[in-house]
């Protein structure tokens, strides 16, 4: 039908653009209303020998500034890389609890705004709460029932009060750069990070040390990453530390007399379990 308007067919042009913008900008319109994240807040992993892999994060540097116990016996412990960033190690209590990634927790300056805005999107945050260290909490399920958390710092709580404490001098690194996820549909995990919670596509800062892997930026100005990998057999956790110089930083774990892995832009060593601890030429955000 030919259109009833202007000989310009400006009008026209005006009523069909609604017509296609929508299909082209579901996904940026997440990004753009995506409540942003601070950063990476934690790394969880699960142990096999909790004094044994302590041993081996104090020697990186990450000093612990507190731990928690059950009854006398250690349930986690926070090793620390800067203010605002700790691997929490937890001790396998079951023979058939796998060893490594656990889950990552991301911080927010705004968690019951996060919440509601998850909840919009059709998601299932349980409601904030305040854990047992201090600060305020929820988790959600996300791709493969893997467990999300999410926490905002409160006053008074265990981190808050150890801020400008237990930074080690000789802290191989000071920021979490990125944490691995292992998947058993990659594919799925980004549509999922990128549609529901606002994630981006970012650059790889080092070459693949696996097939396939995908970067996902955090939404915000963190810099910070999650990077989707295909679950193996042979797959193990893989976490990714910020350095200014990468002969500086392999002369530093030879001189604590570990295994260094050479690649072209980065460096990769082995935690007692065989996870994959990797440090990047990065500047710190």
């Amino acid at each position: 039908m030919p259109c009833p308007l202007n000989r310009t067919g400006f009008l026209c042009k005006l009523l069909l653009v609604p017509l296609i913008f929508p299909i082209y900008t579901s996904a940026a319109q997440v990004q753009m209303q995506t409540p942003e994240l601070a950063g990476i807040a934690h790394a969880a992993i699960r142990v096999s020998d909790l004094a044994k892999s302590r041993e081996f994060y104090v020697k990186l540097g990450f000093q612990e500034a507190f731990a928690m116990s059950q009854d006398g016996t250690p349930t986690e412990a926070f090793l620390k890389v800067n203010d605002r960033q700790f691997i929490e190690l937890y001790p396998r209590r079951q023979s058939s609890q796998p060893i490594g990634f656990m889950h990552v927790c991301f911080e927010s300056k705004g968690l019951d705004a996060l919440n509601r805005f998850y909840l919009d999107r059709g998601l299932s945050p349980i409601p904030v709460w305040r854990a047992g260290a201090g600060n305020l909490l929820f988790t959600m399920q996300g791709p493969e029932q893997q467990n999300i958390e999410y926490t905002q710092y409160m006053p008074g709580s265990k981190h808050s009060t150890d801020r400008g404490k237990h930074l080690g001098a000789n802290r191989i690194s000071e920021q979490i750069l990125a944490v691995g996820i292992e998947m058993q549909d990659p594919a799925a995990a980004r549509t999922f990070y990128t549609e529901k919670l606002g994630f981006m596509p970012a650059n790889s800062p080092a070459p693949l040390l696996e097939p396939g892997q995908i970067w996902l930026g955090l939404p915000g100005q963190s810099g910070q990453s999650v990077v989707i990998v295909q679950h193996t057999r042979r797959s193990r956790f893989q976490l990714y530390f910020a350095v200014a110089d990468l002969r500086r930083t392999r002369a530093q774990l030879k001189a604590i007399h570990l295994t260094v892995e050479k690649h072209r832009s980065s460096l990769s060593i082995q935690d007692p379990d065989g996870n994959r601890i990797v440090f990047v030429k990065a500047k710190p955000a």
